[in-house]
């Protein structure tokens, strides 16, 4: 069965935008900053490592929030994957590519897992995130956090319900310590713990 992973750069305050993000700024005030490391994408180091690994994904989950403020990426987030928008309601618009959208998260996590085969899941956004964490639909997280603090913005994991979620490092790599410090990250990667 696909493994559901959530890919998330965020702050060490844990922002994932910064102040007053929306439709003219994506990624808020000072945003930008925390997807720096992305300049390294096609290095051979860790960064270029996760970044091929989340391009290697077979499909996508995205909160239609996200999914909106990315321009709805023209229909492709990469390689023409099947991408399953988690949403309350489903506009009249019909969805451009390969686009889905599903209004119950876990109908969403099944559609996602079937299209993905034996291959893995890429999640976008902090509410599917928290949706799919929430139905117990979510089996990793891929946090690539950034040492920055934004001080405010949207955090990751607002609004999450006051109980213990339990999670496993199964892997940590970094930037080297030499490395320009505006492209410095840790890409940590956690498994949910099931009860």
């Amino acid at each position: 069965m696909a493994i559901i992973r959530l890919y998330m750069t965020m702050s060490l305050d844990g922002y994932v935008t910064g102040p007053e993000d929306g439709a003219d700024a994506p990624l808020g005030i000072g945003g930008f900053r925390l997807f720096n490391w992305l300049d390294r994408r096609n290095d051979p180091g860790p960064s270029g490592q996760v970044f091929s690994e989340a391009m290697s994904t077979r499909a996508v989950v995205s909160g239609r929030r996200t999914y909106e403020l990315a321009d709805r990426w023209q229909g492709d987030h990469h390689d023409g994957v099947p991408i399953f928008v988690l949403t309350h309601d489903v506009p009249d618009d019909p969805p451009p590519g390969s686009v889905r959208y599903v209004t119950d998260v876990r109908e969403c996590a099944a559609q996602a897992r079937a299209s993905a085969g034996d291959g893995e899941v890429m999640v976008h956004g902090a509410g599917a995130a928290q949706a799919l964490l929430r139905a117990g639909q979510l089996d990793e997280m891929e946090l690539h956090v950034v040492p920055v603090l934004l001080g405010q913005g949207r955090r990751l994991f607002d609004g999450l319900p006051a109980e213990h979620i339990e999670l496993d490092l199964v892997r940590r790599l970094t930037t080297p310590a030499t490395e320009d410090p505006a492209r410095q990250v840790m890409h940590l990667r956690y498994r949910v713990r099931r009860p």
